[in-house]
C-alpha cells in the first residue's frame, strides 16, 4: 500500500520533470513559513502583546511627547514581529507561477526535440513533452493560489491587529486650562 503511494508520487514527479521537484520544494518551504506565521499569530503574539501592554501600563507618564514615542515603538515592534516572514511568503507566492512557466517552456522544448528527431508531429511521440509542460504549470498555479489566500489572511490580520493595538495602548490627552 505504502510502496504504491510512493511509486505514484515518483511517477508523477518524473512526468512533470525536474522543475516539478523545485516547485514542490518551494511550496513546502512556503507552507512551513505560513504555518510558522499562523502559530505566531495564535500563540506567541498573545504573550508578546500582553508583555507590551504591561510595559505600557507600568509607565507613569502617558501623555508627553516622549510617551507617544514609546507608544509608537511598542506598537511598531509588535507589528514588525507580527509581519515576520510575510514578505518572504509573498515572494514565494509570486515565484510559483514563474517556475510553472519555466516547466512549460522546458516541456515544450522536449516536444520540439521529439518533433525534430522523429521528423513528424505524431501525437503519441509528443505526449510526454506536453505532460511535462502542463503538470508544472498546474503545480505552480495551485501553489500560488493557496499561498495567495494565506498571505492575504496574514496581511489582513496584521492590519486589524495594528488598529487594535493603537486603540488599546492609549495616550492620555491633557487639556490646557485657560
Amino acid at each position: 500500500m505504502m510502496t504504491e503511494f510512493f511509486e505514484a508520487i515518483r511517477d508523477f514527479t518524473e512526468t512533470g520533470g525536474q522543475v516539478l521537484l523545485v516547485i514542490g520544494l518551494l511550496i513546502f518551504v512556503m507552507w512551513m513559513l505560513i504555518l510558522e506565521r499562523v502559530l505566531y499569530v495564535f500563540i506567541w503574539h498573545k504573550a508578546k502583546k500582553r508583555s507590551a501592554m504591561q510595559e505600557w501600563l507600568a509607565r507613569s507618564d502617558k501623555s508627553s511627547w516622549n510617551a507617544e514615542q514609546v507608544r509608537q515603538k511598542i506598537i511598531s515592534r509588535l507589528i514588525m514581529n507580527l509581519n515576520g516572514s510575510t514578505p518572504i511568503i509573498q515572494a514565494l507566492v509570486a515565484l510559483c507561477p514563474l517556475l510553472g512557466l519555466m516547466g512549460t517552456v522546458t516541456g515544450m522544448i522536449e516536444v520540439f526535440d521529439v518533433m525534430a528527431i522523429s521528423g513528424s508531429g505524431s501525437a503519441r511521440s509528443m505526449a510526454s513533452g506536453v505532460s511535462k509542460a502542463t503538470i508544472p504549470t498546474m503545480a505552480g498555479m495551485v501553489g500560488a493560489l493557496s499561498g495567495v489566500f494565506a498571505s492575504t489572511w496574514l496581511t489582513r490580520k496584521v492590519k486589524t491587529e495594528r488598529m487594535h493595538l493603537e486603540d488599546a495602548i492609549e495616550i492620555k490627552r491633557t487639556t490646557a486650562s485657560a
